[in-house]
């Protein structure tokens, strides 16, 4: 057989996934970890494929088109909780979070949230150099 094998796309859908599952462990912001998660979605959907096609059955190809509506769906709600959150906050670090947890769980031991940069003071405004120029206005002459 010519062409790409299936150990090939096997080994991409697993380094996709893996790259995910590195990043949502290790990142600390709402939106980086969302992609994360996305990232692992996308490395399970080239597996489905490379089955699906190593098979010669249209089954995996109709669960990636599945999965894909229903990661469209929760990529929407997700992003419209997340705007709903930082509104509420300010910040989209999941250490200050800690309120949401349920009643029977601890809370995490964090280092804290990371500082806030400090407001910049507005840039001082110039005086303008030499004389303001003079605006003409043109007179036109109705012949």
């Amino acid at each position: 057989m010519t062409g790409i094998q299936l150990q090939n796309y096997l080994m991409v859908g697993a380094l996709l996934f893996a790259l995910g599952l590195i990043g949502f462990l290790s990142r600390r912001n709402m939106i980086l970890m969302f992609l994360s998660v996305e990232t692992m979605l996308q490395g399970v959907a080239i597996n489905l494929l490379a089955f699906s096609r190593y098979w010669g059955n249209l089954g995996g190809q109709s669960l990636v088109l599945f999965m894909l509506t229903v990661a469209a769906c929760e990529a929407a709600l997700a992003l419209a909780l997340i705007l709903m959150l930082y509104r509420s906050r300010q910040m989209l670090d999941v250490s200050i979070w800690q309120d949401m947890r349920e009643n029977d769980v601890d809370a995490t031991i964090d280092e804290g949230p990371p500082p806030t940069a400090p407001k910049e003071e507005p840039l001082p405004r110039l005086t303008p150099a030499g004389p303001e120029p003079v605006r003409r206005t043109q007179e036109r002459s109705h012949v």
